[in-house]
């Protein structure tokens, strides 16, 4: 059996470089766009596996890069969503990068990111075994960058080989075989 992880496309929305510092509110914002921005399709999509199902996230840009990968009925599922930024309450403004950076690393001290994610990697099991059980062979997952770091050590656990990555580059193909 493999399953294939893609992480969506890239989204058509840099990081803002207008001004110096934003709000809290601000990234809030930025982060709502970049939800409902375009993506950038691949001229070259990755030389694949002829694959039997594809899961993917609900959220546009995901199940556009789904639909752009593999032609037939694709199976979405809010288990695949992407974890939501945590929101902050302070009327500090920052440079863009450092609110990047808290949001990175909010899972050490944001409480409710630590409750997420620990919901998050219940949700992957759920969706794995899903799989598992289907007995569908070939599978391509379509998802987004921190859900698929955990549902890569979540493969490797279950005794699947593949690819090491931190951080998935959009649109590349890591397989996984059992």
């Amino acid at each position: 059996m493999k399953i294939g992880l893609i992480r969506h496309y890239k989204v058509l929305k840099d990081f803002p470089k207008e001004k110096r510092l934003y709000s809290a509110e601000e990234v809030k914002q930025w982060f709502a766009e970049y939800d409902v921005a375009e993506i950038e399709y691949r001229k070259d999509p990755p030389k694949t596996t002829e694959w039997k199902a594809c899961y993917s996230s609900p959220m546009s840009r995901a199940i556009k890069t789904a639909r752009h990968l593999y032609d037939r009925d694709i199976i979405e599922l809010e288990e695949l969503r992407e974890i939501a930024a945590p929101v902050f309450s302070t009327r500090l403004k920052l440079p863009f990068t450092v609110w990047a950076f808290f949001i990175r690393f909010s899972n050490l001290f944001n409480k409710q990111t630590r409750a997420e994610i620990k919901q998050t990697k219940k949700k992957i099991n759920y969706v794995l075994d899903e799989i598992l059980k289907s007995n569908k062979e070939d599978v391509l997952i379509v998802s987004h960058a921190a859900l698929m770091f955990y549902i890569r050590k979540e493969l490797l656990k279950r005794g699947f080989t593949g690819p090491k990555f931190t951080i998935a580059k959009n649109g590349e193909l890591y397989e996984f075989k059992l």
